[in-house]
This record gives structure tokens, sequence and C-alpha cells, in this order.
């Protein structure tokens, strides 16, 4: 018997204030059908859908296949959200590489538009997965209320803010604050990596790099060898049986 989803407090967050309204560079594109008057109006929707899923995706990691549905209105902008969140690109490049807490984190940035309502929200979200799996878990942010009610079938889930006075930005991406892989595998693969173009495997320094500026530990190495092994000890004694944890000051009850 699976277990049902956990109630978590909600806390106080942009997500759930209203926007301000004007113009700005803060305020989110929303991307909907309802708006789409041409060819060109469908690609760019489309885009908008992979840059929110994927963040970026390449030629080989577009689906021609839900693109077509979703041009010719065989499929809703929700379908089409589903179909990305269940692909082999998202499985390969996210959802293999993340522990359950990092994947709830980064699927309800991507479908619901915010930051998880702390760690309840987090354990409550990483028992679906558990018992329903990555198919469970995108029913499951799909089919919610709070889906239904800022992006319902029609509209591409953006990042859900608003630009508090006082404040010289808004809200960081998620894409900056989330990145696709975790700590460990990041160690795995090698992240960060220098990537060197032109014909030569390695890059060399220029010349100006090997002239010596003043202050290079090497310059000092001779000089600090001829001197002899010196014993430092805190208070200039050198009684090693010093009891220092007796002139440390604690509570006592």
């Amino acid at each position: 018997m699976a277990l049902p989803l956990l109630s978590y407090a909600l806390e106080t967050q942009n997500s759930r204030v209203k926007d301000y309204g004007g113009a700005d560079d803060d305020q989110a594109r929303i991307f909907t059908t309802q708006q789409v008057l041409s060819t060109t109006d469908y690609d760019v929707l489309i885009e908008a859908a992979y840059r929110q899923i994927f963040f970026h995706a390449f030629k080989c990691n577009r689906d021609p296949f839900l693109e077509s549905q979703l041009r010719n209105g065989q499929i809703t902008v929700r379908d089409f959200i589903r179909g990305l969140l269940l692909s082999d690109t998202f499985r390969s490049s996210f959802y293999r590489l993340n522990s359950n807490y990092q994947v709830v984190t980064q699927m309800v940035q991507r479908v619901l538009g915010r930051d998880v309502h702390g760690q309840a929200e987090t354990i409550t979200w990483s028992i679906v997965i558990c018992n329903k799996g990555l198919v469970g878990l995108v029913d499951a942010l799909l089919e919610c209320q709070e889906y239904m009610d800022n992006f319902g079938y029609d509209t591409v889930p953006y990042q859900r803010h608003r630009s508090l006075p006082g404040r010289p930005l808004g809200e960081t991406p998620f894409n900056i604050k989330s990145p696709r892989y975790e700590s460990y595998w990041r160690g795995i693969l090698g992240f960060p990596k220098a990537v060197f173009s032109g014909s030569t495997a390695v890059k060399k320094f220029p010349a100006r790099a090997a002239v010596r500026r003043g202050g290079n530990p090497d310059d000092y190495r001779a000089w600090t060898g001829a001197l002899g092994l010196t014993r430092c000890v805190a208070g200039g004694s050198t009684n090693t049986a010093f009891d220092y944890m007796a002139k440390v000051r604690y509570r006592k009850i």
C-alpha cells in the first residue's frame, strides 16, 4: 500500500505573493498557446519549454515527435512538459545523476516554478519517488492544484517571483542555484574542466608568466634551508607537559 502524500508547512516565499507588475528584466515572460498566432510563435514556445526543463537543449536532445504533436494540437503544453520530463535526456542527465532530494528540488523548480518549502516538502515528494518512481512524481506534480492554478494546460512553467523594493536584483535563476549534477557526480565527471582549443592538447604559459616579480616562496627557499630547525610553542615555553585544558573555561553544573 502506497503512503499518502504528507502535509508540509508553507514557508514565506516570493512565489506565494503576486507580482507588482511593470516591465523590467525581472518580470517573467509567459509563453502560452493562447497567444500563438504563427509557426514562429510555436518555435519560441517550444524553445521556452526546452529551456525550462533542460536549461539548454542541443539538437540531439530535441524530440521531433513531441514537437509535431504540439504544433498540430494533438497534445497540450502540459503533455509536452510531461514528455520532456520522462525523456531519455532528462533521465540520463538529471534523474540518474542526483539523489532523490536533489531530484525533488530540481523538479519542483522546473515544474512548479518555485523553491521547495523546506526539508519537509523535500521529504514528502521523495516518498512519492520511492513509491511510484519518476513517472509517479511527474504525474503528481503536473496534476496538483498548484500547477493547474498557475499554468494550466496551455502555459509553459516559469520561475514565479517578484521584485521587492530595496533589493537591487530579483531572485537567482534556478539553473544557477541548482546545477545539473550534484557535487558527487561533478567530482566523478571531473567538473569543472579546462577546455583548450587548437592543435595542441596542452596550453602553454606565456614567457611573462615565468618572470618573478618578488614575493615568490622559491626566492626564500635557500635562506630558510640555512636556518636550524627550531620548535616554537605558544607563549615561548618549550614545556610539552603544560596542561592547556586546565586553562580552558567551561561552565560548571
